[in-house]
């Protein structure tokens, strides 16, 4: 919950606003009208305030849409509507939001495998009865990053896996191309550019240009120091022209 309130916060702290309470602060529509309209930089066509019942709801069914549109391509199934989100469902505004964090990449870690216990209860023949549900929010975050990027690399794992072999040799034999000339050696791809400090050096040496270590941290301990290395590399990447990488730095 507080990964998901303070990503909020972070958006929208321009706006002016702090979203406390998920499920008391999102009902209405306002702050995901916000949200949505900073994360996929577009103005929604709705009443910025309204107080009454079906304002609200109208406003929430106008931001919906907008949602929908943006996840039905990619196959995400939608948990959630405007009676749920206003009812102030929180299993429902989750859902919502952690696809928003999905599509949109948010620079957050979410922690996967995530359920909750959800009790059903219905009256039959006058009596209330009970269930127990459980409820998943989160499953890994490459198959929910799958939902919405797919490569030719994704391609490569499904359908041609024995030659996966072949293209991570090429790669190997091209890193090290260049960073022997620091007297680096890389051998295994998956490890040693984890905490993106061979990949700030690589794009330094490719570019032709000497990093500062102040940049970044050349022996990085923590997730965050690690996280900060990669994003940091990111961001020379598309200084030289390259598109946003489709990989979340997380």
């Amino acid at each position: 919950l507080q990964v998901l309130i303070d990503w909020i916060n972070d958006v929208l702290v321009e706006e002016r606003i702090i979203v406390k309470q998920l499920e008391e602060d999102l009902y209405d529509g306002q702050v995901l009208q916000k949200l949505l309209e900073k994360l996929a930089d577009r103005k929604l066509n709705v009443a910025e305030v309204t107080q009454s019942e079906i304002g609200q709801k109208q406003k929430l069914q106008t931001v919906l849409e907008a949602v929908h549109d943006l996840l039905r391509p990619h196959g995400w199934t939608i948990k959630w509507n405007v009676d749920s989100i206003h009812g102030k469902n929180l299993i429902s505004i989750l859902h919502l939001l952690v696809a928003l964090a999905m599509h949109f990449r948010a620079p957050i870690r979410l922690p996967e495998h995530v359920s909750v216990q959800v009790v059903v209860v219905r009256k039959r023949e006058g009596l209330l009865q009970t269930t127990h549900v459980s409820e998943e929010l989160t499953t890994t975050t490459e198959m929910m990053m799958g939902r919405f990027e797919r490569d030719a690399f994704d391609t490569l794992f499904d359908h041609a896996p024995d030659k996966l072999s072949v293209v991570k040799k090429s790669l190997i034999t091209f890193v090290n191309k260049h960073l022997n000339k620091l007297n680096l050696e890389v051998t295994e791809l998956e490890t040693q550019f984890a905490d993106g400090v061979y990949l700030v050096l690589l794009m330094g040496l490719l570019e032709d240009y000497f990093v500062p270590l102040h940049n970044f941290y050349l022996t990085p301990e923590s997730f965050d120091q690690k996280v900060h290395n990669v994003s940091f590399a990111f961001e020379l990447m598309q200084d030289g022209g390259l598109k946003k990488p489709k990989a979340r730095p997380e």
